[in-house]
């Protein structure tokens, strides 16, 4: 059956036909998949992956305990390392704040002028091992006694018992030819100052010794030297210091035979009687009591005081 133009179009403009005049309804519909065809295409599928699981080479049991094994191990060794990395790290930064921190650190005053006191503070004698005695020996041959002793010391093995041996000295200023010098003199003449252990062996060694009189002591027995008369006889001035005590012209006022007071120097606080006044020297000899007998001392016009 032909339709005109006229339908034609208003069929198409109603939608039941196309352009070509073909019915819509009649139109082929595409053909959906059955079940069947569908349970075959799975079936199919599933025996490829079969067939490719089939060519696979699966590792052993023992193969696959060994790898992980490896496994472990490395993973063992790896936090290991970070662990030390970490702690090391830690450490180098610890030691940087706290080197800081001391750099950092801020010393007082009074704790700076102290460290600098004790750098300066020289070692009192009396603070070495054993204790100081005074030995009396034969007057003028103080250096050779000394010698006998230090060789007997020597040959009885005595050295850790009788440590030092000294010879008491002290600077004395003198003129010659109109020039101040400078001379080294004897403190005791007839004196040797001996720090030992004393015992019956450094005691018999000390008293056998040639040149030697006897030991200093009430009754003869060895009396050990107090702090202030070792710092006394064996001073050192301090180097630090330097204002040194200054010379003044001679007041006249002492007498012969007068009893003074000495102010200053090893023998400070020691009174004795002028034997001698050096004008030109501006210097006095005064006999002075020490160990129980009287030893002529020269002293300067600034060292003494009248009592």
């Amino acid at each position: 059956m032909s339709m005109n133009r006229e339908q034609k179009r208003m069929l198409q403009r109603q939608g039941e036909v196309d352009s070509e005049g073909t019915p819509v309804r009649e139109r082929r519909q595409p053909q959906q998949p059955s079940h069947t065809e569908e349970r075959a295409g799975i079936a199919q599928f599933a025996r490829e992956v079969r067939s490719e699981l089939r060519k696979v080479v699966w590792p052993t049991r023992s193969e696959t305990t060994n790898y992980t094994i490896v496994v472990v191990i490395t993973i063992v060794a790896v936090t290991a390392i970070v662990a030390g990395l970490d702690w090391l790290f830690s450490q180098s930064s610890s030691s940087l704040d706290e080197s800081a921190i001391d750099t950092d650190i801020v010393i007082d005053e009074d704790e700076l002028f102290e460290e600098e006191d004790n750098t300066q503070k020289k070692e009192s004698p009396y603070d070495r091992p054993g204790r100081w005695f005074v030995v009396h020996t034969q007057s003028g041959y103080e250096n050779k006694v000394k010698q006998n002793l230090e060789t007997r010391t020597s040959s009885m093995n005595l050295e850790d018992r009788i440590l030092e041996i000294v010879i008491p000295m002290e600077d004395v200023v003198e003129f010659r030819n109109g020039k101040k010098v400078s001379v080294s003199k004897k403190m005791f003449p007839g004196y040797l100052l001996v720090r030992c252990f004393l015992d019956d062996s450094s005691w018999a060694a000390i008293r056998d010794t040639p040149g030697i009189v006897n030991f200093v002591g009430a009754g003869g027995k060895p009396s050990p030297l107090s702090r202030k008369e070792v710092e006394n006889f064996l001073y050192v001035p301090d180097e630090t210091k330097s204002d040194a005590p200054k010379k003044t012209r001679a007041r006249l006022g002492f007498e012969l035979n007068e009893t003074v007071r000495v102010k200053e120097g090893p023998f400070a606080d020691f009174s004795g009687a002028i034997v001698e006044i050096n004008e030109d020297q501006l210097k006095v000899k005064v006999l002075v009591d020490i160990f129980g007998r009287e030893t002529p001392v020269e002293l300067e016009f600034s060292q003494i005081a009248q009592l």
